[in-house]
């Protein structure tokens, strides 16, 4: 999938979603970890890391054969974070100081748990075995942290 094809799906998934967040799109996400994509609430944009999402792909499926669904998903995730209303008042809850860990480990879950579902509203003719798969796997760090002991 060639960077052009890449920005033709994502401005048409702004499109559908109405959403007036910036896209840019690049290659690997910064520190090295397996970020594909992410949302800055401050700038109200949306970083899209298309080589990141291959590895996770890969990891994942093992095959590049559905990356375009893949990058998809991602996309509409990030998209589901610049259109949730709740993102701000979570995301100073979570930097509340006198929060406690496993009320930040909640609130953090649901900050994804929102942004997948809107990705699911917003992608209907996804596949929907394999969009459950991407979830999963997305949200499986959050809920494993709500069952470590002091959560």
């Amino acid at each position: 999938m060639k960077n052009e094809q890449i920005k033709q799906m994502t401005d048409a998934l702004l499109l559908k979603s109405g959403s007036a967040a910036d896209m840019i799109i690049d290659t690997f996400f910064p520190d090295g970890r397996l970020i594909g994509g992410k949302y800055n609430l401050g700038s109200h944009t949306i970083t899209i890391y298309t080589e990141t999402i291959k590895r996770q792909c890969m990891q994942m499926f093992h095959s590049l054969e559905r990356y375009a669904e893949y990058l998809e998903a991602v996309c509409a995730h990030e998209i589901g974070h610049a259109e949730d209303l709740e993102l701000e008042g979570l995301a100073e809850r979570l930097e509340n100081p006198s929060a406690s860990d496993s009320e930040k480990k909640r609130i953090a879950l649901k900050i994804e748990e929102n942004a997948w579902e809107y990705a699911e509203k917003l992608l209907p003719e996804a596949d929907p075995e394999f969009f459950q798969t991407i979830v999963n796997q997305s949200l499986e760090s959050y809920r494993d942290a709500l069952l470590m002991p002091g959560a």
